[in-house]
């Protein structure tokens, strides 16, 4: 889109930001956040492959209208690419992941170690979660190990920033800078404990939460409302999960398999009423972001398309949430450029590693 205003896009790309007074991370998503902009994230659906390309490709459909991307971790309890790997790859290229950590998968001991490892790697936010059972996935027979949850790894990952120490007391020598976030979902009974169970996450040390698929703007309403009157939207970043609908099929699936998602009658009936389902899955999702942007309290929204992804752009710029300002987008540098060229060039000729290496040296 033409004219919108570019976010803070440094030279050096795959270098932290310099820190700022009250914040938590170097991370562009917190500062968003801070600025009082609507932030908009989604996610990066892993790919099956250890081809660095795959998550590359993925990725690149999200650049200049997202502020950061999940890095799933073994969502449903399947396995794919790690949220480390996926992590890994993408902040090496300047995107801004968001690490998902689950509790299935890992005791404390690791999971302390994947958090030092991602913060080093240029990770800034991390989404503490407890993590889908192994019998919801393709290996149920898989050992599960749930050392912690997902209140106590908010605690953990909490103490090792604030307090530079492992849980074991020993002293950190660089305690990691992260934006802590954590999940909510507004629309499973009991529906008045949800605002309650999202005070203790921010106790724990919740400082954003994306929400599960909001259908329900009425019942997302009356829970930032109890959120507001609990005082919640003071001390936490709440972020509004939305997603386009493929079919009234999809939309009927979803509701009988899927735990925790709460689609209304309303919505399947429209969905069906529709000659081209597919769009008015996407329109959908445009309404409800159009909705649920007026609420006070709500920070930003989190897409999640799964399967969909190429629609993220379309619908965020439909929507009007980002009002003209254009996040990070990844550039090729001229030298970068140049590298490319040149090894392109040459890979038709019978050369050596050492001449290959001389031409990604020269620059």
């Amino acid at each position: 889109m033409i004219g919108r205003q570019r976010d803070e896009n440094p030279a050096g790309i795959h270098l932290p930001l310099d820190p700022l007074p009250g914040h938590s991370s170097r991370g562009r998503l917190e500062r968003v956040l801070r600025r009082g902009e609507f932030a908009v994230t989604t996610e990066l659906n892993p790919p099956d492959s250890a081809d660095p390309e795959d998550v590359y490709n993925r990725a690149k459909i999200f650049d200049g209208w997202v502020d950061a991307i999940n890095a799933v971790d073994a969502s449903g309890a399947n396995c794919h690419m790690s949220s480390v790997g996926i992590c890994a790859l993408l902040t090496r290229m300047g995107y801004a992941p968001i690490m998902q950590i689950a509790c299935r998968d890992r005791n404390r001991i690791a999971i302390q170690g994947d958090v030092l490892g991602g913060a080093a790697m240029g990770v800034a936010n991390m989404l503490c979660l407890t993590g889908d059972g192994v019998q919801a996935g393709d290996q149920p027979g898989a050992k599960p190990v749930f050392d912690l949850d997902s209140m106590s790894l908010l605690e953990t990952c909490r103490i090792m920033r604030d307090n530079g120490k492992f849980l074991s007391g020993r002293k950190l020598t660089t305690p990691p800078q992260i934006f802590l976030g954590a999940a909510v979902n507004p629309f499973a009974p009991p529906f008045d404990f949800r605002p309650i169970h999202l005070g203790k996450k921010i106790a724990a040390g919740a400082q954003f939460v994306q929400t599960q698929y909001c259908f329900d703007v009425p019942m997302f309403r009356t829970f930032m409302q109890r959120a507001r009157d609990l005082g919640h939207t003071e001390k936490v970043f709440i972020l509004c999960g939305v997603g386009p609908l493929a079919s009234a099929k999809t939309a009927k699936w979803i509701r009988s398999n899927v735990p925790g998602i709460h689609i209304p009658d309303a919505i399947i009936k429209r969905l069906e009423g529709a000659q081209d389902q597919k769009k008015e899955g996407k329109q959908l999702c445009t309404d409800i972001i159009n909705e649920v942007k007026e609420i006070p309290g709500v920070s930003g929204i989190h897409v999640m398309a799964y399967r969909q992804e190429e629609y993220v752009a379309e619908i965020v710029d439909e929507s009007g949430v980002l009002k003209g300002r254009q996040p990070w987008k990844r550039e090729i540098r001229h030298d970068d450029q140049m590298v490319a060229d040149r090894l392109e060039s040459i890979l038709h000729d019978d050369i050596t590693e050492t001449q290959v290496d001389m031409v990604k040296t020269a620059h």
